[in-house]
């Protein structure tokens, strides 16, 4: 899904116009940005929390040359998704494995060849 597609299915769902759609989901964004330069942590009930990891100084290699190059520290922002998340994207995967047997019946019987 792109922006694109997203600011059409808020257009589509909440019934406004694309315009008014995109200050929406570009509010949006600019706001996790905004926390997440301040160091803040979101955290979207449901969905999952946003914040940033420090990577510390390293020495890096170029690629094409071979030569030493000092990487310095940065921040960057990191995703951890909700158990809800989590549940809901997986939702259906247990009924692929294995259909009138239950996720933890299948992930048993794998495990336990023997059964």
């Amino acid at each position: 899904m792109t922006k694109a597609d997203l600011i059409d299915e808020v257009s589509r769902v909440v019934e406004m116009t694309r315009k008014d759609s995109e200050v929406i989901v570009d509010a949006i964004f600019e706001s996790v940005v905004r926390s997440l330069r301040t160091g803040e942590k979101i955290e979207i009930r449901g969905f999952g929390s946003f914040r940033t990891r420090e990577r510390r100084a390293r020495v890096g290699r170029n690629p094409k040359t071979g030569a030493r190059v000092e990487v310095p520290p940065k921040r960057i922002p990191y995703f951890k998704p909700s158990k809800e998340l989590k549940d809901l994207v997986n939702e259906g995967t247990a009924e692929a494995v294995s259909p009138g047997v239950s996720a933890p019946e299948a992930a048993s019987a794998e495990s336990n060849p023997t059964s």
